[in-house]
Order: structure tokens, then C-alpha cells, then sequence
């Protein structure tokens, strides 16, 4: 009797070199993105979730396999013991902002790839995953005028120009381990890396001869950082069952490399930038380390199977720990829920293909890390999303996610600013059976 194993070689090579094309353009992709809120702390967040936990408004701690079909929950790590199928999801994301105060607006658009992520069982009560996403997104370019002197007499119009441009990258290895028939714990460590370039500038408006400054800052960030999760659920009846969930990431420290250049110039009489007069300081790649913030999720499901899922998650994070080259960053400590939910009409339906989409919807609410003019700065926003099964090769099961996020964060009042934003996630989503055998004589 002989075994004759599939083509899972080729198939994890060829998959090897897409994930490793497909990295390496995230990691070296340009953020397009206008926020001035992104310049506190290590910019905006954006969150370890696919686009079918995105469109239940981030619903993930207490979610793991969503119907027959594996998906992959990195929020959650223990969710991995959960997959049976080998699991390729690829995805990207698009998205529209309005920055607006109480005089003026602008629009911006940013759009990038957004994931590559694979999971595979190693055992009938385990899996491994590992993956690429973006963590945060740094981009800005404001200026603050206002005028500085002594005397009506001397009084002069001064910019203070602000830029930053950069982000951090998470790649991740994971494993889930399931216990009996109903816990469920698993873990991940996480590689953070990249650049945050941030510039600012002291200009006069219209004289030529005064002297400007400039402090252009760099950190360079490679380190290793942890999460952890577990999941018990209760079956209620053979279909229906209730999941409890607990994910979070460790206080580490995460290595990096701070760069700082500190210059004099001159503007002509046209306001165009001239040669550098003087270096005062020059720092390069000096070690430092980012202190990142304790975070805690805690969620609640309950699922019929094939049939419908609804869920809330609570989140809080020690972000007024972050530190970055040992200097706190006068964050706040964060909070926030999420609620949402799939309904299938009917999964089995053979004809009425809109019968087997899955159809989500969610809400999210959080008091952000920002705090300005002694006001929290909070986000909410309303999520929709499809999950649109595709025609299945043999053993092969295909899906498309989309979501969509429509939100707000901030406030014209007192001065500040509000962002406006539509956000679009598309993933594709691989089920796949590798590392079976056929029998034959």
C-alpha cells in the first residue's frame, strides 16, 4: 500500500512567494495620509482585524470560525485552534477623509494593501498563523501662524510648520491550542518596524533676513512585542453556543533608533527655502526603545450555527505609559465597545446566490489617546460589509469581504478639529484542504 500526497509543496511555495512579494510592498508603501491627529503618539492605530470583523464593527475576541468557513482572527490568537483548512487571506484597503474646523475643510485619500495573512492546522486541535499588516499610519502638514513681539511696534507673523510622514509595520507568528471541547488559548509574537519622520519649523512670514529653525526627528523601530488571548464556549444546544473571549498585549519594549538634526536657514524675498546657515544639533541613530502601552479586550457571542452571529467587545489600553526615546507622550489611557453581527439568510440555498451571502453590520465607540484644549478626543463610526462566496474549485472554498466604515472623530467646538472618514476594506479569503493523502492499490 503506498500514500501519494497532494501537491502541498507547490502549493506552500508559490504561496511563500506571493506573501513575501506582497510584504515587502507593504512594508515600503507610501502613506498618503492627511491627519493631524496622527501626530500623537506612534500615529493612528489602526488595528489588528480583517475586513469580516471590521464590517461587525471590530466584534473579534469571542469570534472564531463564522459559519463552515475558516477565517483568521490575529486580534485574537487563541481563534487559531479553531482553523481546520489551510487559510490565505490577502486584502487592501481605501479610504476618504474631510478634515474640517469651523472656517475651513480639505479632502484627502489614502489607499494601500492591507494584509497577508496564512493559516494552516498543525494538529485536529491546533494551528499556526503568521502574517504582515500595517499597525499604524503617520501623515500630516499643518501650519499654526500667529505673531510674536513685545510691542505693537516690533510684532511679527510667525509659521510654525508641522509635517510628519511614516508608519509602523506588524509582522506576526501565532499559535492556538484548543483543551477538551470548549477552551481555547493561543499567542502571538509580533515584530514592529519602520520609520516615523516627524519635522517641525519656526518660519518669519516676510522677512527675508530673520533666521528660521528646523528639528527634523527620526525613529527607526525593530522590536519584538507580544499578545495572548483565550476563548471558552457554552453550548447552549446543538446549533447554538455562547463564546467568552480574552485577548491583550504585553508592556514590552520595543527596540529603535533615534536620528535628530536641528538647522538655521534662510527664506528669500519670494519665501523660498535657502541653504542651510548652521547645524546646532546633529544626532544619528542613537538606541532608544518605545515603551508600548498594556492593552486589555474582553467580548461576548452567541452564534447559531450556519446561521446567524451577534457580539460586543470592551477594550482598554494603559496608553499614558507609552514612552518613545524615554520621554512619556502625554497620552490618556483609552477605552471603547464594539456591537455587531453576520446573519446568512440560507447557506445550503442552491439557487438564490444572495440566500448564501453573509451580511454584517456593527457600531464602534472610543475615547482616543488625544486629548486637546482639556477635551477627550473621541471616535465612533457605523460598519456595513458583505462576505460574497466565490465558485469553488474541488476542495477549494473561496470568499470576497467587504466592509465599510463611516465615521467621525474629534470636534469643531472650541477651536479643534473634526475628521470625517469613509473607510473600504476588500479581502480575499482561501479555504483549502494541503496536507491530505490519497490511498491507493
Amino acid at each position: 500500500m503506498k500514500f501519494l500526497y497532494t501537491n502541498m509543496y507547490q502549493k506552500l511555495r508559490y504561496t511563500f512567494v506571493v506573501c513575501l512579494l506582497l510584504t515587502g510592498v507593504i512594508a515600503n508603501a507610501q502613506i498618503t495620509l492627511q491627519s493631524p491627529y496622527s501626530k500623537f503618539g506612534v500615529g493612528n492605530i489602526k488595528g489588528s482585524l480583517l475586513p469580516q470583523l471590521r464590517a461587525m464593527g471590530g466584534v473579534s475576541t469571542a469570534v472564531n470560525k463564522v459559519n463552515f468557513f475558516n477565517n483568521i482572527n490575529m486580534q485574537n490568537p487563541a481563534s487559531y485552534a479553531s482553523i481546520n483548512l489551510t487559510t490565505l487571506d490577502i486584502g487592501m484597503a481605501a479610504g476618504f477623509t474631510e478634515l474640517s474646523n469651523s472656517t475651513q475643510k480639505e479632502n484627502s485619500f489614502n489607499s494601500t494593501l492591507s494584509h497577508v495573512a496564512l493559516a494552516f492546522p498543525v494538529t485536529t486541535k491546533s494551528a499556526l498563523s503568521f502574517g504582515i499588516m500595517p499597525y499604524s499610519e503617520l501623515g500630516y502638514n499643518f501650519i499654526n501662524s500667529t505673531k510674536v513681539g513685545t510691542t505693537t511696534d516690533n510684532t511679527k507673523n510667525v509659521d510654525y510648520r508641522y509635517t510628519g510622514e511614516g508608519g509602523l509595520t506588524k509582522a506576526y507568528l501565532g499559535y492556538g491550542i484548543q483543551f477538551g471541547d470548549h477552551f481555547r488559548i493561543g499567542a502571538n509574537a509580533e515584530y514592529l518596524f519602520g520609520d516615523l519622520l516627524e519635522n517641525r519649523s519656526t518660519e518669519y512670514v516676510n522677512e527675508p533676513g530673520a533666521i528660521n529653525s528646523r528639528l527634523q526627528a527620526k525613529n527607526s523601530v525593530g522590536g519584538i512585542g507580544f499578545s495572548y488571548g483565550a476563548q471558552y464556549d457554552i453550548s447552549l444546544d446543538s446549533k447554538t453556543t455562547i463564546m467568552l473571549g480574552y485577548s491583550g498585549s504585553s508592556s514590552s519594549k520595543i527596540n529603535s533608533k533615534r536620528s535628530q538634526v536641528v538647522t538655521q536657514y534662510y527664506n528669500d524675498s519670494q519665501g523660498n527655502e535657502q541653504t542651510a546657515i548652521d547645524t546646532l544639533v546633529f544626532v544619528e541613530n542613537a538606541p532608544t526603545n518605545l515603551k508600548m502601552p498594556l492593552i486589555h479586550n474582553f467580548g461576548i457571542s452567541i452564534q447559531k450555527n450556519n446561521k446567524w452571529l451577534f457580539g460586543a467587545d470592551y477594550r482598554i489600553g494603559k496608553w499614558s505609559n507609552l514612552t518613545i526615546d524615554k520621554v512619556n507622550q502625554g497620552l490618556q489611557d483609552t477605552y471603547g465597545f464594539s456591537v455587531g453581527g453576520q446573519i446568512t439568510p440560507d447557506i445550503t440555498a442552491i439557487n438564490g446566490y444572495f440566500k448564501r451571502v453573509d451580511y454584517r453590520f456593527g457600531f464602534q465607540y472610543d475615547k482616543t489617546y488625544i486629548q486637546m484644549a482639556g477635551q477627550d478626543i473621541k471616535q465612533m463610526a457605523v460598519t456595513v460589509g458583505l462576505g460574497l462566496p466565490l465558485s469553488s474549485f474541488g476542495r477549494t472554498l473561496y470568499k470576497m469581504n467587504f466592509s465599510a466604515e463611516l465615521g467621525k472623530r474629534g470636534t469643531i467646538s472650541n477651536g479643534l478639529l473634526q475628521e470625517k472618514y469613509i473607510n473600504f476594506h476588500l479581502g480575499f479569503t482561501l479555504n483549502d484542504k494541503w496536507f491530505s493523502r490519497f490511498r491507493f492499490d
